[in-house]
């Protein structure tokens, strides 16, 4: 299945690159391209893409305004934000308004690609090596800010709580599968429990709350 993308971004070179290393893959597609938040919106009201591939810094309309606007709306298309995490700190706008993946954009392209076919799928993503700078930042705001009260373990069991451990800590299914001794396709399971249970949206809100309530912590 050919997984269909809308490039947003206002530098012209960055949505190019991205276009051009698409272009050798069959199984991904184009479908258009935003300078600004709002022609994001609008392109995807139009074409109803897949996945958006979104910057944050843009003329007018900003990548998050954009992301809440088109994760509100009535298409199921995703939002993977691209951005350089260390010149922006407005990345945790994008995760409450319902970004599915956070990428700072020195990563390799193929790395990129491959996070667009798993944001696709369903599943969220956070770069390696943005995770702990994002969580540690996040968790040590004052609660007002971060909008979210810590809460205690409740209803989940003890493995629920194994594997929401390993998911704080970036662990993917596979990964959890082979430290827990069980199948992927269990650990998957659990996840879909814990997402049902804590009434998160994706991987990424699991990763807040095993932040939150102490499941992980952060090395200062």
């Amino acid at each position: 299945m050919t997984v269909r993308v809308v490039l947003a971004d206002d530098q012209p070179l960055a949505r190019s690159g991205l276009r051009v290393l698409m272009a050798d893959h069959s199984d991904l597609e184009v479908v258009g391209e935003a300078a600004t938040g709002a022609e994001a919106v609008r392109l995807v009201n139009d074409t109803r893409p897949d996945v958006v591939v979104m910057d944050i810094r843009m003329p007018g309309m900003d990548g998050i305004e954009a992301t809440r606007l088109i994760t509100a709306g009535p298409a199921t298309t995703r939002v993977l934000v691209l951005t350089t995490f260390d010149e922006d700190d407005h990345v945790y706008g994008a995760l409450r308004a319902g970004a599915s993946g956070f990428l700072v954009k020195d990563m390799a392209l193929d790395d990129i690609l491959a996070a667009i076919r798993v944001v696709a799928a369903g599943d969220a993503l956070i770069a390696p090596g943005v995770t702990r700078r994002l969580i540690a930042d996040f968790v040590g705001r004052p609660a007002a800010v971060r909008e979210r009260s810590p809460r205690p373990v409740e209803g989940i069991t003890e493995r629920e709580r194994e594997v929401l451990t390993l998911v704080g800590r970036g662990r993917s299914n596979t990964e959890i599968a082979e430290d827990l001794f069980i199948t992927v396709a269990t650990a998957k399971s659990h996840v879909s429990r814990l997402l049902t249970k804590l009434g998160a949206r994706d991987r990424i809100q699991l990763v807040i709350t095993a932040y939150e309530m102490g499941l992980v912590t952060v090395s200062r």
